[in-house]
């Protein structure tokens, strides 16, 4: 048996150390955190040693997830096109301030970074947050992984079929298999399920994108919602940073309506900013890019509740009288159930089943489940806002991401408990624990308080 090396686990941390630090993890405390939104990078939301032990005699038999894929370039350019495009109106016109005269070829650098890995890609982050995080999954499941390749259990690999899933998925077997070398041949090829792990654009997702695309409460909210007064100030703020007044006055006015708005000019600086952390190995000597100088802490937590208000409507609770947007992720719920159903029927030999996704299933699959933070709907009267809902895009689904059920078995009973981002987290209300305050839940009570019954299960 081959254990990973202490030279991969020390880079591996390194990795995660360093030049991340600037941004902390989600739940951390850190309220400027939730400005990055989905694009918050990925940290561990509990440390191992602080998990609770099984009650005695149970053992784990099986262990399932869906991860979100690891940090990524933007997936196109024109956030850099837009801004570039006005830098260099401006600096033809010496109408660039000092930072903005920093801020171009920054930018510039950071968009070729981004067009070198490619649009969309996953980062050198990314690949070290799926390694890391597969590293982690086998150190918290030691004796489930030695029953794994002692017993010759197949591991299940999944993904949407786009390629930064495919990629996570393949680094995240890799790593796996690099603890435990007897797991190489059991660990499959990464296959595709669209309509599993990209239902939104599945069959499935036909309702949700008629909503997205036609429902005038949904367009008529979100419009109310980023288009006041207090958006535009901060677009100016953050404008003014880079360009002298009277250019600022050109933009807001509308003269250069054909490269941008001044919102639009504004939020490209904003995604520019939010994206950084993602791409910091990627940098100038991996120190990082240095975005936050460039926007404030207040603006940028405004253009980050803009991006939350658009995923909370569209992906994630959303009204309180409809279910159209996480509806559609019960087809992934049904597939965790099954996968331990079948575990416990002596249908299915899997030793792990690895699914890996996009922001756009976890957000609602997070929602469906009543996970933390993804509760509360609003009201139209009532609408989304951060000082009434408890809902953050860098919470429920950072980059990298991910939910995942340990199995664990004494005689015929069936205990799961569910992390989430590496947490240990209680499932929703009405599921009752083992015991209280326990983690640990019987497969029976987690059937009855979801509603399965024998012909869905």
């Amino acid at each position: 048996m081959r254990r990973v090396t202490p030279a991969l686990v020390l880079g591996m941390a390194a990795l995660l150390a360093g030049p991340f630090a600037a941004q902390a993890a989600p739940g951390s405390g850190n309220a400027h955190t939730d400005s990055y939104g989905t694009k918050a990078v990925y940290q561990p939301e509990q440390n191992s040693r602080s998990y609770q032990k099984a009650p005695a005699g149970f053992t784990p038999v099986f262990t399932e997830n869906v991860s979100r894929h690891g940090s990524r370039s933007a997936t196109d350019s024109s956030d850099g096109d837009l801004i570039l495009a006005l830098l260099d109106k401006a600096q033809v016109e010496g109408q660039l301030t000092a930072k903005g005269r920093e801020f171009g070829p920054k930018a510039q650098a950071l968009e070729a970074a981004m067009s070198t890995i490619g649009y969309g890609n996953l980062s050198a982050r990314g690949k070290a947050e799926m390694q890391a995080t597969a590293t982690r999954m086998e150190k918290r499941l030691p004796t489930l992984f030695a029953t794994i390749a002692k017993d010759k259990e197949p591991i299940d690999v999944v993904s949407s079929g786009q390629g930064r899933a495919v990629d996570s998925a393949n680094l995240y077997g890799a790593a796996l298999a690099q603890t435990d070398s007897e797991l190489t041949s059991l660990i499959g090829a990464t296959r595709t399920d669209k309509d599993l792990l990209y239902f939104h654009k599945a069959a499935g997702g036909a309702a949700y994108r008629d909503y997205i695309a036609n429902d005038q409460r949904l367009a008529t909210t979100l419009t109310s919602i980023t288009d006041q007064p207090k958006t535009h100030r901060a677009a100016r703020d953050v404008l003014r940073k880079l360009f002298k007044p009277a250019f600022v006055d050109r933009i807001t006015a509308g003269e250069f309506a054909s490269i941008g708005t001044d919102v639009e000019a504004a939020t490209a600086v904003y995604n520019l900013y939010a994206i950084a952390p993602a791409m910091s190995e990627e940098s100038p000597g991996g120190k990082g890019w240095g975005m936050d100088r460039y926007i404030s802490a207040g603006d940028a937590d405004w253009f980050g509740y803009i991006s939350d208000t658009e995923d909370f409507y569209e992906k994630g609770p959303g009204f309180a009288d409809s279910d159209i947007t996480y509806k559609m992720a019960d087809v992934l719920l049904d597939d965790f159930f099954k996968k331990v159903e079948a575990k416990r029927d002596g249908t299915s030999d899997l030793g792990a089943e690895l699914r890996f996704t996009h922001a756009e299933e976890i957000i609602p699959l997070a929602a469906l489940m009543g996970l933390p933070g993804s509760t509360k709907a609003v009201t139209v009267e009532q609408p989304y806002t951060y000082a009434s809902n408890p809902w953050r895009g860098a919470a429920v689904a950072p980059l990298g991401s991910n939910i995942q059920w340990d199995v664990f078995r004494k005689g015929s009973t069936y205990l799961v408990r569910m992390l989430y981002n590496e947490k240990e987290t209680a499932f929703k209300a009405g599921c009752r624990p083992v015991s209280k305050g326990s983690k640990f839940y019987d497969l029976n009570e987690l059937e009855r308080c979801f509603g399965r019954t024998a012909s869905n299960g």
